[in-house]
């Protein structure tokens, strides 16, 4: 039987190579967008300004299939979670938040992530793959079907649900190219956004291919603390973090900024002395802060910090000249917020027990020069 070759998640480039393949000219990759993405079609068949024989080419060889369906669960506030069953049988998870006409899709591009972060729920089950680019897009086209009932779509992507995506850089590229182009989702570049917990040669990367928004998950104002939340920091230190953040703020322009995440833990990065840190580690990078209280999930050690210390936190950044965001939480109810997609699936490196017994003693040890 043969395999055909799902479409979704082919770019405009790789669409228009497809027909001159088949000896056709390259604007029909062009044309096939626009069926797919701004009418909706996917029968073949339909797509009558394409020749004949193309159609039941493609009929014979290929396919527009999005991920099945697991499940899907909503939120009191109006929040919607998706689990998607992808390839090789696994479950991941997007979020979509609706917000006074804004709409918008929390992505996944990983199953899984292999980064673990000790306060992120995601990394605790492992990771046991790459999404495809058609996984990618298709968490888009799976959204904006649910919306149409609203006659709404999605109007910003950001790059933040399982995984690290640019630790699956080709597959995450071409999806946010079909995201942008015009003759697909035609998303701004500003609504699209690659979040990375500072994979320093992606980001150098990324800077060569596009620019689309970057938003840094940082957590942490020094190396010693940030080491112990995000480990990938003993691999690329804050220092050498930095420099690839006003590099790539300088690509994208004076009119244009990244965005600095920053989950708030109690006890752990809230206090004042944090603020000052972060507050001087960031004053040569253009950027504004999105400060995230924790969102509790089982056995993760952490806690919500009292809401006078986020908005001292906030006051301190504010004054120091940041434009600064307390990140409201949405869709804690259906495990849907920051740090807590995780999926129905089991913890497969069973590392919780270790993380546990050793945090309390890393983060004791930690001191805010």
């Amino acid at each position: 039987m043969t395999i055909k070759r799902n479409l979704y998640g082919l770019d405009r480039g790789q669409l228009e190579a497809l027909f001159q393949e088949i000896g056709l000219q390259a604007f029909r990759g062009r044309q096939m967008m626009k069926w797919i993405y701004h009418q909706g079609i996917t029968d073949f068949t339909a797509m009558t300004d394409l020749p004949l024989s193309a159609r039941q080419w493609l009929a014979e060889s290929c396919c527009l299939e999005l991920p099945q369906i697991h499940e899907r669960f909503l939120s009191k506030d109006g929040t919607v979670k998706w689990l998607l069953h992808v390839a090789a049988g696994d479950l991941v998870e997007m979020v979509l938040i609706p917000d006074k006409g804004r709409n918008t899709l929390c992505v996944s591009s990983q199953v899984g992530c292999v980064l673990d972060c000790s306060f992120c729920s995601t990394g605790k089950q492992g990771f046991n793959g790459n999404l495809s680019a058609q996984e990618i897009v298709g968490q888009i086209a799976i959204a904006n079907a649910y919306l149409a009932a609203k006659s709404e779509v999605v109007t910003n992507v950001v790059l933040m649900g399982m995984g690290e995506p640019l630790l699956n850089f080709d597959p995450m590229l071409a999806a946010t190219n079909i995201m942008i182009d015009d003759h697909a989702f035609g998303l701004s570049k500003r609504r699209v956004t690659v979040s990375t917990a500072g994979v320093v040669p992606g980001i150098q990367k990324l800077q060569q291919h596009t620019d689309v928004s970057l938003a840094i998950s940082l957590h942490a104002p020094t190396d010693e603390l940030r080491n112990v939340l995000v480990p990938i920091n003993k691999k690329y230190p804050i220092a050498e973090l930095m420099d690839a953040c006003r590099e790539y703020v300088e690509h994208l322009g004076p009119a244009r900024k990244l965005v600095i995440e920053y989950t708030l833990m109690r006890g752990v990065n809230d206090q004042t002395q944090h603020a000052k840190a972060l507050a001087k580690l960031l004053s040569s990078l253009r950027c504004k802060v999105n400060l995230i209280p924790f969102n509790p999930f089982p056995g993760s050690g952490y806690e919500r910090p009292i809401d006078s210390d986020i908005y001292a936190f906030q006051t301190l950044l504010m004054k120091a000249g940041f434009v600064t965001l307390v990140r409201t939480t949405r869709g804690d109810d259906i495990n849907a917020a920051c740090g807590q997609l995780v999926g129905m699936v089991d913890d497969r490196t069973r590392r919780q027990s270790r993380y546990r017994q050793r945090l309390a003693q890393q983060i004791s040890a930690v001191e805010v020069v």
